[in-house]
């Protein structure tokens, strides 16, 4: 049955909005739409499955598990969202209709009044642009956490957040384990504050990880990053060639997942170009947020929790309201390496963290910032 919005003395009928995409930008566009429009999602995945955190996720998955992999029917500002599971195969931006594909090969159009993509990006093992069950999902995360968990030494490849977090949650998580960080800079986390970068650094040597500034490795022909390997890693800076049984890549090296988009609103790396209204230029009723907006430099939109703004702007696009405008951060910021048992630390642009004491983030954060707030209800697991 069509749902329809009093205004006034007229009866608008809510207008159909697409969500390209159910990661984290995708789920919380499509929560703040729901309200007042008919929202469809299109995902992957069976539920939210988060990008976030990956260290947590390869060295404790159950609790990286219990509060970054939620399905869909757990979400309760959902319930007004039909979600369809499947892949974008295609996209007509003149008659306003995407193609789906569903596991078995079907494919079927979906109409729209506006278009939001939140496709994300393809960024290891642990980002893939598949189509995934639910037990799926829980395969992916006991095969990573168990290759690890077996290997008495591990190199991590990269010195962003991902390679930072990961080695220093495999450290804590294994404290007779040796791993190795081997990072092509000076500094790891060259695109966060000088504060963080220090802060963290004490909290690597503190876990007895081995930092290796200024190892650039050589990224084998064809290997695109994306499984835990064990081969020498070799580097163009030089040095002798690192062994260890496991050997994570987090170099950051992304794709965007953008096959299915026609090739003339990407930019020359492929991401989707916007405005700083997230719009894309030239095309009436297509957003974009999250990794896959061409944004800025660090396409940050997402960390930014631009979904407020693009759900604005959508429902502005629609009555021609005034629409706001995306001002990026110049620094990364945020959790670094995810919750541990002495509390969370959150970074602020200029370094500063604020810290979660370890009792707080299944009590307080969680249940009523994360659940409640952010999520606006989530229901128990079946």
């Amino acid at each position: 049955m069509t749902r329809t919005t009093p205004v006034g003395s007229a009866v608008v009928t809510p207008k159909r909005v697409v969500i390209a995409g159910l990661g984290d930008a995708g789920v919380l566009t499509a929560i703040r739409l729901a309200r007042r429009h008919d929202v469809v999602g299109v995902s992957l995945n069976p539920g939210l499955v988060s990008g976030q955190e990956l260290g947590v996720r390869l060295a404790r998955p159950d609790d990286w598990a219990r509060d970054y992999w939620i399905s869909f029917d757990r979400l309760r500002a959902l319930d007004r969202v039909r979600t369809v599971h499947g892949a974008l195969t295609g996209a007509d931006l003149d008659t306003r209709t995407i193609t789906v594909t569903d596991a078995d090969g079907t494919e079927h159009h979906e109409p729209y009044d506006a278009l939001v993509i939140a496709t994300g990006v393809t960024n290891g093992f642990w980002r893939r642009p598949v189509l995934q069950s639910p037990d799926d999902v829980h395969q992916g995360l006991r095969e990573a956490h168990d290759r690890l968990s077996a290997a008495t030494s591990v190199a991590v490849i990269g010195g962003g957040a991902a390679a930072v977090s990961s080695a220093a949650n495999l450290a804590a998580r294994w404290p007779d384990k040796h791993v190795g960080l081997y990072h092509p800079g000076n500094e790891i986390l060259p695109q966060h504050h000088r504060r963080t970068r220090n802060r963290i650094t004490q909290r690597l040597n503190a876990l007895g990880v081995d930092v290796h500034p200024g190892h650039r490795a050589i990224v084998p022909d064809g290997f695109a990053c994306d499984e835990i390997t064990d081969d020498p890693v070799h580097f163009s800076t030089g040095q002798s060639p690192a062994k260890a049984e496991a050997v994570l890549w987090a170099i950051g090296r992304v794709t965007p997942n953008t096959g299915w988009l026609p090739r003339a609103i990407l930019d020359d790396d492929g991401f989707v170009r916007v405005t700083p209204r997230l719009q894309v230029p030239g095309v009436p009723g297509v957003f974009a947020v999250g990794d896959v907006a061409a944004t800025d430099a660090l396409r940050s939109s997402a960390r930014n929790r631009a979904d407020a703004l693009v759900a604005h702007n959508v429902a502005a696009y629609f009555t021609g309201g005034p629409m706001r405008t995306y001002r990026p951060h110049g620094r990364r910021w945020g959790s670094v390496l995810g919750p541990q048992p002495d509390g969370l630390d959150v970074f602020a642009p200029n370094g500063f963290a604020f810290h979660f004491p370890g009792w707080s983030i299944q009590r307080v954060l969680q249940p009523w910032i994360v659940r409640r707030v952010i999520y606006r209800g989530l229901r128990d697991p079946v």
